[in-house]
């Protein structure tokens, strides 16, 4: 059983990056949602490739450093690396946990999509990964197409998986406290924290329903 954390897997707001091709903008919006300190950040984008994609990472992963939040690499264990990431989140096509922590180490983070698979769930944990993540949990606009995982599965994991669970998808403060209440020690959020007025007022909100 866990209680949301393993390894110095962190709890609280698992902030994800939007797609956003311009750095500056995208570090502009980030340095907003930072200020709500935010228990971990991964950079996420599907619109940059290549170099670009490799200096905004290094971008994104120094200003969490500064800030003093880890920050992890999606999709790639290479750009983890690169950017010297606090660890990398994988899906689907990106490779096993086991390999991952055989390259980066124990003490960067690995983390993996389980989408609403409970054996991707199980395989991730005995591979040696921090977390596992579910969802999406409600409709998404940034997944618009995802499955949607039932909420028993955050449950579920939180009983019987000795790594802490991570949820996506379609989430809100307004929708969070049912989350945290059935087992998720990080709430993954991209919308609702950065198309907010006051993105930092907003990341803040969902920090305060991990507070004891």
């Amino acid at each position: 059983m866990t209680d949301g954390m393993a390894r110095g897997c962190p709890r609280g707001l698992y902030l994800v990056t939007p797609d956003e091709p311009d750095t500056d903008r995208l570090l502009t919006l980030l340095t907003r949602a930072l200020a709500g300190r935010p228990a971990l950040v991964q950079y996420r984008s599907k619109c940059v490739a290549g170099e670009s994609r490799r200096a905004q990472a290094i971008a994104v992963v120094s200003l969490c450093r500064a800030a003093g939040i880890p920050c992890i690499v999606n999709d790639s264990v290479t750009l983890a690396l690169e950017a010297r990431a606090d660890g990398v989140h994988l899906g689907r096509d990106d490779g096993d946990a086991a390999a991952a922590r055989r390259i980066l180490g124990p003490q960067r983070l690995v983390g993996v999509s389980c989408y609403d698979e409970w054996p991707r769930a199980v395989a991730g944990q005995t591979q040696g990964a921090d977390y596992v993540a579910f969802g999406a949990m409600f409709a998404s606009r940034t997944k618009p197409d995802a499955v949607r995982a039932p909420i028993e599965l955050v449950a579920r994991a939180r009983r019987e998986l000795g790594c802490a669970v991570a949820v996506i998808g379609g989430i809100t403060a307004e929708r969070a406290p049912s989350l945290v209440a059935a087992g998720a020690g990080l709430i993954a959020v991209v919308s609702d924290v950065f198309d907010a007025p006051d993105p930092g007022a907003r990341a803040a909100a969902y920090q305060t329903l991990f507070q004891p």
